[in-house]
């Protein structure tokens, strides 16, 4: 009973090793492709396209969802302190330096990564890979290479979408609905925010963000199992490990930035 228990823990951990470093040669060939994909920028660019602009809509409409509710719960909570007027850097705050990039990943891994590891998937469930293969094309450096720089790009554009939209929402809430006094809302802002402080570590958060989430989806559909019950298990692992990698992320890169 011992012997075999094992054997089968000796297995997993092996596979598992294989799989990591699997991943780690993937990721190190994509950091590598880097002047690939400036060289085909157009390719770049299409992705870009394709994963910023139609993932635009839900990301700025979160955004101002998310500003609004942060605009109610903010003044509520404030106006116990007599600080009201405080309501925009506290919406600010709390967008630039944590929710514009957690929520904005978590939403790209929703719509942009499942789509990435279905499309992938299928591309290797259609033996177009092994056909790019068999004609001395690299499929990483064509077809993973540029949709990873393009999630990447994206990424800290969207995440300021979602920020921008977040404030605007805050104000509206506050300052047209509630009545707070709009040059305190704005003025707080101005004087409370640095750039660096909170918005750079902010934008930082979302690059780490970008390469994560595109990596784990571009992952998972290229390992695929080419069925259709392969596909639909990468896209069901993309949302659960890239979502927990997000969250792990943001504790980490949180830790460092605020030296604990």
């Amino acid at each position: 009973m011992m012997q075999s228990f094992l054997t089968h823990l000796g297995f997993s951990t092996r596979r598992q090793l294989n799989n990591w470093g699997y991943g780690a040669r993937l990721f190190v060939r994509l950091l590598a492709s880097v002047g690939t994909a400036v060289r085909r920028f157009s390719l770049v660019r299409d992705q870009i396209h394709f994963l910023g602009n139609y993932s635009l809509a839900i990301i700025a409409i979160s955004g101002l969802f998310v500003g609004f509710v942060l605009g109610l719960q903010g003044y509520y909570t404030l106006q116990r302190y007599g600080s009201s007027e405080a309501l925009g850097l506290l919406v600010t705050l709390s967008l630039v330096r944590e929710l514009g990039p957690v929520v904005t990943a978590l939403l790209f891994v929703g719509r942009a990564g499942t789509s990435l590891s279905a499309e992938i998937g299928l591309m290797k469930a259609g033996e177009q890979l092994s056909v790019m293969e068999m004609m001395a094309v690299d499929p990483v450096s064509r077809v993973l290479a540029p949709r990873f720089w393009a999630g990447v790009f994206v990424m800290p554009l969207l995440a300021a979408v979602f920020s921008a939209m977040g404030i605007i929402g805050g104000w509206v809430v506050g300052v047209v609905l509630i009545g707070v006094d709009s040059g305190s809302f704005w003025g707080q802002i101005q004087s409370g925010v640095d750039v660096w402080n909170d918005v750079g570590n902010g934008v930082i958060k979302s690059f780490f963000f970008g390469f994560a989430v595109t990596f784990i989806a571009l992952l998972q559909g290229y390992e695929a199992q080419p069925t259709p019950e392969g596909v639909a298990n990468a896209t069901t692992r993309t949302v659960v490990v890239a979502s927990l990698t997000v969250l792990g992320l943001d504790f980490i890169l949180t830790a460092l930035m605020f030296n604990i």
